[in-house]
């Protein structure tokens, strides 16, 4: 596929329960939506960049900073509906879309290059999402974590291709002790002869402190016409149940590609809160900025 045929789409929507206007708060002087837009730009082998919004306030602000922009219903329910309704609005239709949320302040470039990647050099994945392998350290920090706010963090199964099983709130696979000894002692074991504690097949050998876990990333690369096919489904058992939208996806047989992905030191942080935001400041200062 010609590198020319994908598109990142950024949806940002201004309304937000417990962030309102989200897309337009500074953090360090820069607003978060042109942080997300230079941070897309940073992406090579793409054709284009486009914001799409349901407020002319986040549109006009897109426009000051040289973005391009478009507007998109404000019934749009997710950002996947909202790049889907962004593709009327283009020059024209790309064969491949990246869907990169608006307040993803903390995420490399070099993500987002690694979907990119995989939907322009392998022509059989039709949908792309990374995940990164955990350490057993932030394995125990996820499970941490979960004992107060069960939903978050979310793992991925994979196969031998890496090619998406399961994806779940839940901690999976489950580790038996026996399979495999105490993790302290596989990992002091591994690391006297120098080899990995676990491997994910088809994985080459990691570092001994790596788990089997892999935590998923929402960025999402797919094929037009598998985006489209997506919205027009309803929502499946399983995404009801978990509310992961990507269930849909293999619940009616569309495929995912893992792509794996390491974030080479940056800390990994969601902003769903003016808090959330001042802790993505202090993260910024704290080791520089990605683009």
């Amino acid at each position: 596929m010609s590198p020319s045929n994908t598109t990142i789409i950024i949806p940002a929507r201004y309304g937000s329960t417990r962030f309102q206007g989200k897309p337009l708060h500074p953090i360090l002087g820069i607003t978060m939506l042109e942080r997300v837009w230079r941070i897309a730009k940073a992406v090579k082998n793409v054709s284009s960049v486009y914001i799409a919004t349901d407020d002319t306030r986040i549109l006009e602000h897109a426009k000051s900073f040289g973005a391009d922009a478009v507007m998109t219903p404000l019934e749009c329910r997710n950002g996947t509906e909202r790049a889907q309704a962004a593709l009327a609005h283009l020059p024209q239709k790309p064969d491949a879309v990246i869907n990169f949320q608006g307040d993803a302040v903390l995420t490399p470039p070099w993500v987002l290059q690694a979907i990119a990647d995989e939907l322009n050099n392998n022509p059989a994945a039709t949908m792309v999402t990374p995940a990164v392998q955990m350490s057993w350290e932030q394995v125990d920090q996820l499970i941490e974590a979960k004992r107060t706010t069960p939903a978050s963090g979310t793992v991925v199964v994979v196969d031998n291709a890496l090619n998406a099983l399961y994806f779940s709130k839940a901690m999976i696979p489950f580790v038996r002790g026996e399979a495999r000894g105490t993790r302290r002692e596989v990992q002091e074991n591994s690391a006297k002869e120098n080899t990995p504690s676990v491997q994910i097949s088809p994985l080459a050998p990691r570092a001994s402190c790596l788990s089997p876990y892999l935590r998923h990333i929402g960025l999402y690369g797919y094929r037009t016409a598998v985006l489209e096919r997506l919205n027009a489904l309803p929502p499946s058992p399983l995404e009801e149940l978990e509310q992961l939208e990507q269930l849909r996806a293999l619940e009616n047989g569309i495929g995912i590609k893992i792509v794996l992905v390491e974030y080479q030191g940056r800390t990994h942080w969601s902003v769903d809160s003016p808090e959330d935001a001042i802790t993505a400041a202090e993260i910024i200062e704290r080791e520089g900025e990605l683009v």
